[in-house]
């Protein structure tokens, strides 16, 4: 992790180049042979680019919509263990995953990843008993070496004292367990980042039209691009389809008598504004399988989430009324009905998550990661989780590796020896990049407090760049809304530097502003002027 002394101040941070425009980089994509094409910027897609372009091989990703445009910026934020997992018996999994989660937190993104403490409220007549919860967190502490604490149970008052919220009546005692969370969005950015700095060239908003074929094999793809309308092709060696729910949709353009290889589960949340302290995250058992979670996170409490069969467009997906009541009474088992007033709640969203197929409730399917190969060598990749995200990048390196004929094999550095602990860009201890964001600051221009909190818990040390911009430009350095901790600057870095292309990808993806509620006409209007003034 950096330290204070090693964060660097404004004048001697690097500032980064701009994206090259949406031409140039259509140009470079559609003028060379690249070695993996990469269709779907989510999880998957960002992190097999990443890992791909590390490995030496030439990259190219593109997505129809925005990065993590879609599932990947709908998830409960978390990086997790997976407490649940333990009543499967998946305890190899939960060691897993807990090692995934502690190298994010501590080495590869400790700007952008917080360690949650959890309460799991036990309440008479509930699913699940305290000896039992108590043996499960002890357990599952165990299982990351106690890296973090030890779990255990308290007593409701103490509970109470740090979550004013939490519904008392009948609440036998609360076990306490520890994780991590973080803003989805901001990771998936940084890991497209970090896929460029290592030679990917990626466009997002650029649609899969078509796939091209050459001797009966897959070997690049058409595309129309979504802002202007262009239509160019990408030639490539391997295809890799990581386009989560479109999954099957781009396997039937390889072969129209594709079978189904997924189905999809819908699972959905509602923002509120907080009225009382939230210490800690709450996860509330509903049943055997199911736990709802509010979680205190970016100054509002998140809650969630549902999981039920999904079988419109993917396109469609979005939290209905119903999803919001369900959500609702289920936060009412343990959170007093002031905090879940309607009139507090800033924004609702849904995801897709993407399940094998297969018979059964959708609650109790595996969640897992299923890499095919289709008749014309396209690899298709679905289904993953953000705190393995970096695991399942190099599980289909492997796949990559030990494909027929291994057409990239020779010019793949060996995977065992990729660095398994390279950082995000930005890495920095954040305390240290809001101190030095406070005081090196020129003459004229200011960066309050919450801000430069804000800008060092989301992008790190790449802040400075963002307040080299307030020092060249004072207006940029004011608030977006002055319930929010965005300023303008934001807004020119996205433009410039994060491949934001529509005042969505800016307001819900590179900002808070939507999930806030303070994306206004007003907000909206002005952030599309900035858009429009690309240079």
């Amino acid at each position: 992790m950096t330290t204070l002394q090693s964060v660097p101040t404004l004048g001697t941070h690097p500032a980064a180049g701009r994206n090259a425009s949406r031409s140039e980089t259509r140009d470079l994509l559609s003028h060379a042979t690249y070695d993996l094409l990469v269709i779907g910027g989510g999880i998957l897609g960002t992190s097999v680019a990443w890992h791909a372009a590390q490995a030496g091989l030439r990259v190219a990703m593109v997505d129809a919509g925005d990065f993590a445009g879609a599932t990947s910026s709908a998830s409960s934020k978390l990086v997790h263990g997976g407490l649940r997992y333990l009543q499967t018996g998946a305890v190899k999994l939960v060691a897993e995953n807990h090692h995934e989660r502690r190298v994010l937190a501590k080495d590869v993104a400790p700007h952008l990843v917080n360690p949650l403490t959890f309460y799991l409220p036990v309440y008479k007549g509930g699913p699940v008993g305290a000896a039992k919860l108590g043996a499960g967190v002890f357990a599952y502490s165990a299982l990351s070496a106690f890296g973090d604490g030890v779990g255990k149970v308290i007593s409701p008052a103490k509970a109470q004292a740090a979550n004013p919220g939490l519904r008392t009546d009948n609440l036998k005692a609360v076990a306490v367990y520890y994780d991590h969370q973080m803003n989805d969005s901001r990771v998936a950015v940084m890991t497209v980042r970090a896929a460029v700095e290592s030679g990917a060239v990626v466009l997002n908003h650029a649609e899969v039209t078509g796939l091209r074929f050459t001797r009966g094999r897959v070997s690049g793809a058409e595309l129309k691009d979504r802002v202007d309308g262009a239509e160019f092709g990408v030639n490539a060696r391997v295809v890799l389809n990581a386009t989560g729910p479109w999954v099957d949709h781009l396997r039937k353009l390889e072969d129209s008598g594709a079978d189904p290889s997924i189905r999809l589960s819908k699972g959905a949340h509602i923002v509120m504004r907080r009225k009382s302290p939230w210490k800690a995250a709450m996860a509330t058992p509903i049943d055997k399988y199911r736990i709802t979670f509010a979680l205190p996170w970016e100054d509002q409490l998140l809650l969630g989430t549902t999981d039920e069969v999904y079988e419109g467009d993917p396109a469609d997906v979005r939290a209905t009324e119903s999803d919001i009541q369900q959500i609702l009474d289920e936060a009412a088992f343990s959170i007093r009905d002031a905090d879940l007033d309607r009139s507090l709640m800033t924004y609702a969203f849904a995801g897709l998550r993407v399940l094998p197929g297969g018979p059964g409730d959708v609650a109790q399917a595996k969640r897992e990661t299923v890499v095919t190969e289709g008749r014309g060598g396209m690899l298709s990749v679905a289904g993953g989780k953000w705190t393995t995200y970096r695991h399942i990048g190099r599980t289909v390196m492997r796949k990559l590796a030990e494909l027929p004929g291994h057409p990239l094999g020779e010019d793949m550095q060996p995977i065992g020896d990729l660095v398994r602990r390279v950082p995000l860009p930005g890495v920095a201890n954040p305390n240290a990049v809001a101190h030095r964001l406070l005081v090196d600051r020129e003459p004229g221009t200011r960066i309050d407090p919450l801000t430069a909190r804000h800008l060092a818990t989301h992008y790190g040390a790449l802040s400075f760049d963002i307040a080299r911009l307030v020092n060249e430009d004072p207006a940029l350095g004011e608030r977006i809304h002055p319930d929010g901790p965005e300023i303008w600057a934001q807004v020119v870095y996205a433009r410039d530097h994060e491949w934001a292309e529509t005042v969505d990808d800016v307001l819900r993806r590179r900002t808070t502003l939507t999930i806030r509620g303070l994306d206004t006409d007003e907000v909206r209007d002005r952030v599309g002027g900035l858009l429009a003034a690309r240079g």
